[in-house]
């Protein structure tokens, strides 16, 4: 280990902590100053995100040969944290295109990765992860997306539902039928983005991250070419959860710095805000309700990393994600609530941006799979040990 410095963290390497400290100061100068302005408009941040490519962010867990990072899982969650603590859409966009590059990554041939990685872990290309459907929800393996094999490729026709960069995507991870029924049935295509027959639809109108667009895709006898197909036929459910237990951790250390964000901001409240003649931070009430969302940020942070220090050691870890995702959606939601407790009535209006917070939390405890399905993979890992 390359020891400990003044941010309290433990990092492998010295670049490690070089990068750590990149991703601060790209996140203050990119993304702090920007949030709340384009959040309130609900405008996504084209350039803010093409930034963060640029500056290598869209590759750091993958192999150097391919253009990625090379850094290790437990490295790229802290990056993600940084980003998050700052503006949470920023660090969305970064684990949302991770997630979409894993498929290709993990599964693809050779020549695809050669062909095809470096270019989506560039920086200039943005990806979607197309697996969720209105109908089937949590039940994946019931889609009814369609792949129909047509000569020399697949006709893709369905709609696809609550899918992150809809419209904004360079390139589509879809998840559709081309065998029977159930999950033995299902295969992965890399779908690229400016396909005749892709039609996003209007964004979501969403309670939080209005700068990421949420919409339907709807695929209308999209065609796509044989070499796009990511892995064997039939195949596709099982890459979909391989890649969900890896999202998973992103989205668990978007939770931290989520709620690192709301520590911090209510910290810097009550150490300013007097009543009865001292700031309420030497008030009990508020002084034990600050240490407790303490203990909740480094708890979460705790459980996340060792569950990257499980998959970086190559050890099963889908449990220990599912886990690190329950436990840090849950302690955001919890410690954005009571940041705005502390901040009182003044919590409650957009001046200040716990109320942003708050709503954003309980984004995290519904993607990548509810929490209550996260108990539901908790307790059938439990079963197989």
């Amino acid at each position: 280990m390359a020891g400990e410095r003044k941010t309290g963290r433990i990092l492998p390497t010295e670049e490690a902590y070089a990068l750590l400290e990149l991703a601060g100061e790209l996140a203050d100068r990119e993304l702090a100053p920007r949030a709340a302005d384009f959040e309130a408009r609900g405008e996504f941040p084209a350039e803010v995100v093409r930034t963060l490519g640029r500056a290598g962010l869209f590759g750091l867990p993958y192999d150097g040969e391919y253009g990625g990072g090379g850094q290790p899982y437990v490295v790229y969650l802290q990056v993600l944290e940084e980003l998050a603590a700052r503006w949470l859409a920023g660090a969305e966009a970064v684990s949302v295109h991770t997630l979409a590059c894993y498929p290709l990554a993990n599964f693809g041939t050779d020549a695809q990765r050669k062909r095809l990685l470096p270019e989506m872990l560039g920086g200039e290309l943005l990806g979607a992860y197309c697996l969720s459907e209105t109908e089937g929800g949590s039940d994946a393996a019931a889609m009814r997306t369609r792949g129909h094999r047509d000569g020399d490729g697949y006709l893709v026709s369905g709609t696809k539902a609550w899918i992150t960069h809809a419209g904004r995507a360079d390139f589509y991870n879809v998840f559709c039928r081309t065998g029977g029924p159930g999950s033995r049935g299902i295969s992965c295509l890399l779908v690229d983005g400016s396909t005749p027959g892709i039609r996003p639809q209007p964004p979501e109108r969403t309670m939080a991250l209005r700068a990421s667009p949420v919409a339907q895709v709807v695929f209308d006898a999209v065609r796509v070419p044989a070499d796009r197909l990511v892995g064997e036929e039939g195949g596709g459910f099982r890459i979909a959860m391989s890649a969900l237990d890896s999202g998973r951790l992103g989205i668990a250390a978007c939770a931290v710095g989520l709620a690192r964000a709301a520590l911090d901001a209510a910290v810097g409240y009550a150490r300013e805000r007097e009543q009865f003649g001292v700031p309420i931070i030497e008030h009990q009430g508020v002084g034990f309700l600050l240490a407790d969302m303490a203990t909740q940020v480094a708890a979460a942070r705790a459980v996340t990393l060792e569950a990257a220090r499980l998959r970086d050691a190559g050890r099963p870890y889908r449990m220990a994600a599912a886990q690190a995702k329950l436990f840090a959606t849950d302690a955001a939601m919890r410690v954005t609530t009571d940041a705005v407790q502390v901040f009182g009535a003044a919590g409650y209006v957009a001046d200040h941006p716990v109320e942003r917070y708050m709503r954003e939390a309980k984004a995290l405890q519904i993607v990548e799979g509810t929490n209550q399905i996260q108990r539901v993979v908790i307790a059938r890992e439990l079963a197989r040990s």
